[in-house]
């Protein structure tokens, strides 16, 4: 993968020119109630409010509006826990491209059943998302579709990175951007945009420390293998992946490591603060924040909010102690 291209802005400005038609900018908040907690200025980028839910999406678009027509005759296949896998589907319905998602076993229901909705097979296959993407990779092979990986793909990071042109044009005054990595081409696209644009911006990546693949990588300065226990599914993979490490290592200038818990509480401060549905891997930004405030007072902050598909189960888990605790919900 060592030869693919690392997009610059002006493959982040055309991406956003390709994606116009279908994708329209989502909305820069800024929240009182979380710089009370904070000692920031914290704004939330809501990526959540895509029409699939996640930031992802934006890459998907990206990529599938230049395929070539052999291409989206043979179709279109990919490995998710959720979110890629309705960026391609979502992408795919619109230009009448066939596409196949692989998912793990479990995989979070709300999302399966957008992907099928946009017309999507989903296949579910193994414990985990390395075990779908295994699964993925020799269907691909097998059935000549083209494969669209979740993170070496520059046009999916120049798709994701047009986010981040949007931040720094509503605010150019940021001082820093908080962003959860899974495989990291948010992070990545992230770091290009503010990176070109502003040097002096920083870029922080956010990872579950059940899942530290990425963040292993980023420290190595080369692809490892760890764990994969975190119930954020946006953040669980077993492994890094090449092109997004090319960039982080260059740009990104911290990576940290939150804990379940931590996100837990995140996901509760972000559905309660702000009243927005937030999966887990959405709120790990503000995990971040919450976990060393005293980095950010002060700053004029962004949190990346990069989805907002949360099961009903996962919404009870978070709340359970006290609905099952004695507390009576008026």
């Amino acid at each position: 993968m060592t030869d693919l291209a690392i997009p610059d802005l002006a493959d982040v400005f055309a991406a956003r020119r390709r994606i116009a038609p279908y994708l329209g900018p989502t909305p820069l908040y800024r929240y009182p109630a979380l710089d009370a907690l904070t000692g920031a200025r914290i704004w939330v980028k809501h990526e959540n409010h895509q029409p699939v839910g996640a930031f992802k999406v934006r890459g998907g678009v990206n990529l599938i509006a230049q395929l070539d027509a052999d291409a989206r005759r043979r179709g279109v296949i990919a490995a998710s826990t959720g979110n890629h896998g309705q960026s391609v589907a979502y992408a795919a319905s619109l230009f009448g491209v066939p596409a196949v998602v692989c998912v793990p076993e479990q995989a979070n229901p709300v999302k399966v059943e957008s992907m099928r909705a946009l017309g999507a097979e989903v296949i579910g296959h193994g414990r985990d998302f390395d075990a779908a993407r295994e699964y993925c990779e020799k269907l691909a092979a097998e059935r000549g579709y083209r494969y669209i990986h979740s993170g070496d793909e520059p046009e999916l990071i120049a798709g994701v990175a047009t986010y981040a042109l949007e931040i720094l044009e509503s605010l150019p005054e940021t001082d820093a951007i908080v962003v959860p990595v899974g495989g990291g081409s948010g992070a990545a696209g992230t770091c290009l945009v503010a990176k070109a644009t502003r040097p002096s911006i920083e870029v922080i990546g956010v990872q579950s420390e059940a899942a530290p693949a990425a963040y292993r990588s980023w420290q190595a300065r080369e692809l490892v293998t760890d764990t994969m226990g975190t119930f954020a599914e946006g953040l669980a993979t077993r492994t890094a992946f090449e092109l997004p490490q090319r960039i982080l290592r260059e740009r990104l200038d911290d990576f940290v490591l939150v804990s379940e818990d931590g996100l837990a509480a995140a996901t509760r401060t972000m559905i309660e603060k702000t009243r927005n549905l937030v999966e887990p891997a959405g709120a790990a930004a503000l995990a971040a924040v919450l976990a060393a405030p005293e980095r950010f007072i002060g700053r004029t902050i962004v949190l990346v909010c990069s989805g907002g598909n949360i099961s009903p189960a996962q919404l009870l888990s978070l709340w359970a102690h006290q609905l099952f605790g004695g507390l009576r919900l008026s």
